[in-house]
């Protein structure tokens, strides 16, 4: 498919410029955070060698202030759980040379009911900025029912202003289509609800993200929200499936679970470099669905092109046994002699050599495979 028209109104601040790496709390910890667990977690993407692999922001969600602003109208960091404040947790994590990201609303309550910064935005992106925060994530809880178009903007010009370069994540929920507004706003934008640890919610997040590919590139990216590897609800298959749409989808891979206790599978997943580096690929390109068949269009073919002249194919299998998937190149737009070299991102190994017209491979229920073809 022709993608030279593909992300071409992107915010230019210099971020973003493949999709964002790193930790949010809320998935797997909700409101239960304090300073020690960023540290730990800081420590953790560290001792792990994740931090190495591209995950390089520790951000925290909602809940890290008190429920009330001060006497100058000022965000206070909750004594109780961040008694040395953000900008102490932003110099330890600096110190590990990760970034720190912090959370606020669109609106005049966060999500968990602290105050949002609408009609604060000038004052809060001052703070965040004098914090040495990199990144911040924008909700849209509580937003008076004014369209996200005006209430997303004046934060970006906030954030710039304070002349700190910082990640600008707007978490919409896909309301208003922001794949059509947002990469002039922000350097990503939710295109869903949130997701929950489960079969049914990621594989119809895929799905509707999928629809706003062309939006995506260099600058600013689709966001179907944060990964739930690891976190106890799916096996271990369809969390490899759901690590490696999110990949090919150029999504932000931002871990979900506790990393300071993860399983070996769990680690296995997230830090599969081969299936990091088509997320991280230069050529910014959304990979996305290019051909469904079998029972209810359950065997599927999701690709992309990368740098290099190359393809990132993936067959995933949706439904409830064991099948056979079969890629025709016509489905690529491959001429059918093309030869073809495939390089399993799983295996970490090349599984055929001058394949040519079609390939197969067997594909666990709920799972998926994951080549390149060059």
């Amino acid at each position: 498919y022709d993608t030279s028209k593909y992300g071409i109104l992107q915010l230019r601040n210099g971020l973003a410029r493949s999709p964002q790496m790193g930790w949010n709390s809320w998935n797997y910890f909700a409101c239960n955070i304090n300073e020690d667990l960023i540290r730990e977690t800081a420590d953790a993407l560290i001792s792990t060698g994740l931090a190495k692999l591209g995950y390089n922001y520790v951000n925290i969600d909602d809940c890290w202030s008190v429920p009330e602003r001060d006497s100058e109208g000022q965000l206070v960091p909750d004594p109780k759980t961040f008694p040395s404040g953000i900008k102490a947790l932003a110099d330890y994590v600096h110190s590990k040379g990760l970034k720190l990201g912090i959370y606020s609303d669109a609106g005049t309550f966060t999500c968990a009911v602290r105050p949002g910064s609408l009609n604060h935005e000038n004052d809060d992106a001052k703070m965040f900025a004098s914090w040495d925060v990199d990144y911040l994530k924008y909700d849209n809880c509580y937003n008076q029912g004014i369209d996200p178009e005006k209430r997303y903007p004046p934060m970006r010009d906030a954030l710039n202003s304070t002349g700190r370069t910082i990640f600008y994540s707007l978490c919409e929920w896909g309301v208003h289509d922001p794949a059509l507004w947002a990469g002039k706003v922000g350097n990503s934008w939710r295109t869903t609800d949130d997701i929950n640890d489960s079969w049914a919610s990621f594989t119809t997040i895929a799905d509707l993200n999928d629809k706003w590919a062309p939006y995506a590139g260099p600058g600013g990216w689709n966001d179907p929200d944060m990964l739930e590897v690891g976190n106890g609800g799916m096996s271990y298959d369809e969390y490899r499936a759901h690590f490696s749409l999110w990949a090919l989808m150029k999504s932000p891979l931002l871990i979900g679970c506790d990393v300071r206790n993860m399983s070996p599978e769990t680690f296995e997943i997230l830090s599969n470099e081969e299936v990091i580096a088509v997320n991280q690929d230069s050529l910014g390109v959304q990979g996305r669905k290019v051909y469904l068949y079998g029972p209810g269009d359950s065997y599927q073919v999701w690709a992309g092109p990368i740098s290099g002249q190359r393809l990132a194919v993936l067959l995933w299998n949706r439904s409830a046994k064991t099948a056979t998937i079969t890629v025709q190149w016509s489905h690529l737009g491959l001429e059918s002699s093309a030869a073809v070299s495939i390089r399993d991102l799983w295996k970490h190994e090349y599984v055929s050599q001058n394949k040519v017209a079609a390939f197969s491979v067997r594909v666990a229920s709920h799972g998926c495979e994951f080549f390149i073809f060059s």
